[in-house]
């Protein structure tokens, strides 16, 4: 059903005057959750992951989101996944996606 409603979200090419970081997002948030429908295993905090994806997709279908709910639904993301070593090369996309609209980063000043 994941990949269902996928496909839908997507729809026809939008116009060019989509944010290319928006389009970035999008795109990386696709693959990762495209990946995690595919992946095999179990682990527990899987649904906190397909969830908080779903608020990243709908929050960049809106247009410009919100820089710190962002940043916190990567964090929740990295969080449920980040052990899952197959999922890193799309969480790593996700994560540059994010950093793309830019805002206070830790550590960096």
């Amino acid at each position: 059903m994941l990949r269902s409603v996928e496909q839908r979200r997507q729809g026809p090419v939008t116009s060019g005057d989509e944010d290319p970081r928006v389009t970035e997002l999008r795109s990386a948030v696709a693959r990762l959750r495209r990946r995690l429908a595919a992946h095999p295993g179990e682990f527990a905090d899987r649904t906190i992951a397909e969830e908080e994806l779903a608020a990243l997709d709908a929050m960049a279908a809106d247009g410009t989101p919100e820089i710190p709910r962002l940043r916190r639904s990567l964090l929740l993301i990295a969080g449920a996944i980040g052990s899952v070593s197959a999922l890193s090369p799309e969480l790593a996309e996700v994560r540059h996606a994010v950093d793309l609209f830019g805002g206070p980063v830790r550590g960096q000043g």
